[in-house]
């Protein structure tokens, strides 16, 4: 076969080489040719195509298996109304009654101003359609990520401005609080103090104004009661004292700047166990001489406050067990009660606002705090901090 007789047929061949199926209808929508990738597809031969209805052949129903009427097809529209057609959301059939996403293309044949029939092509489109499905389901997963974030991220905020609002009340009931011992303790032994000058200073004036000899009658009965007026203004002062140290105290425990947080937090324990009456056992594992910045330190000794607080309010425990130690390189300290315990979702409540105080208070330092507790078993809180390096802690 010569060159020239091998290209006689350019249209066969450029049909059997391209990947696309390629198939040609006449005005009764029997097939007058189709190529072998065409053929393929539907799982048929050539041969067995050619004579056959296409649309009942392969385009006999929608892909949901529902009947697709021959008057809706738009390969048959094509050459019945003159209009060419581009579609990608039906599917063709095999032969093996499974189907395939496809697209494709109906063009009218004309001759001499007649429709003569159609060329349709088309291809399988199902990895595109497969692309598709997964680059949908990973929008709609990436929008209910976003949802779901923003959600998160509206709660967080409520909570925190809930947990601002709260730690304002904090500090301002311990104002008024404040505000309320030093007007009833100091504020009364200042107008003691008040008094007992004023009292002092009258009767220096009497003594001035009295002759000589009435002064020096009352002299030693006045210097009796002058000296025990000034023993109780001294009682007053000493009060005064003690009560400016207890509010202090409540303040900021002058004992965690002088002897450290470990000692602080011993003298914490001993204080709270005192006035709730309850029983401690204390554990504490770790070098005494490992000092933590202050911030820290503050946030640890705040922490563990809440934490005797909670077992003080809502416990009613009789034994407080203490643990603080260190493991590798993380600071651990738990206190648990045998006292009557509450569900897990009690903890967890946007009402908690103690708990979400030192979980922000831990978190603030990389820690975290956490929660067991039980109905009529106790609780136990423990916070768990990376303790910083010795050079980072000097």
């Amino acid at each position: 076969m010569g060159v020239a007789e091998a290209w006689r047929d350019p249209l066969g061949l450029m049909l059997a080489s391209t990947g696309e199926g390629v198939f040609g209808v006449d005005l009764d929508g029997l097939c007058v040719f189709i190529n072998p990738a065409g053929a393929r597809m539907i799982g048929l031969e050539p041969e067995q195509v050619l004579g056959q209805n296409m649309h009942v052949l392969t385009h006999h129903s929608h892909g949901d298996g529902t009947h697709y009427p021959l008057d809706d097809c738009p390969i048959y529209n094509a050459f019945r109304q003159g209009q060419p057609c581009r579609i990608d959301s039906e599917v063709f059939w095999r032969a093996d009654g499974s189907s395939f996403p496809v697209e494709y293309s109906s063009y009218p044949v004309f001759d001499q101003g007649q429709v003569r029939g159609a060329v349709v092509t088309f291809v399988d489109i199902t990895e595109r359609k497969q692309a598709q499905d997964a680059l949908h389901q990973a929008k709609n997963e990436l929008e209910q990520r976003v949802a779901e974030r923003t959600q998160a991220l509206e709660t967080a905020l409520q909570q925190l401005r809930e947990l601002a609002a709260w730690s304002e009340a904090v500090r301002e009931e311990e104002r008024t609080r404040i505000a309320r011992e030093v007007h009833d303790e100091l504020g009364s032994l200042l107008v003691a103090l008040k008094m007992d000058v004023g009292w002092l200073d009258k009767r220096l004036s009497e003594q001035e104004q009295r002759a000589a000899v009435e002064a020096q009658s009352q002299h030693d009965n006045m210097r009796g009661k002058m000296r025990e007026k000034c023993q109780n203004m001294s009682r007053l002062i000493e009060n005064a004292v003690v009560n400016v140290g207890r509010i202090i105290t409540d303040l900021r425990p002058s004992i965690l700047d002088h002897q450290g947080l470990w000692d602080a937090l011993a003298w914490q324990a001993q204080e709270f166990v005192q006035s709730a009456e309850q029983e401690l056992k204390w554990c504490m594992d770790l070098n005494m001489q490992r000092v933590l910045p202050e911030p820290m330190a503050m946030a640890v000794f705040r922490i563990f406050q809440e934490m005797l607080s909670n077992v003080g309010r809502h416990a009613r425990a009789r034994t407080v067990d203490v643990d603080i130690v260190e493991r590798q390189g993380w600071l651990h300290l738990s206190v648990e009660d045998d006292g009557c315990g509450a569900e897990a979702q009690v903890f967890e409540s946007a009402q908690a606002y103690g708990i979400m105080g030192m979980r922000e208070r831990a978190r603030h330092f990389g820690g975290v705090i956490d929660v067991d507790s039980q109905l009529g078993r106790g609780t136990r809180m423990r916070l768990s901090m990376p303790l910083p390096s010795w050079e980072a802690a000097l």
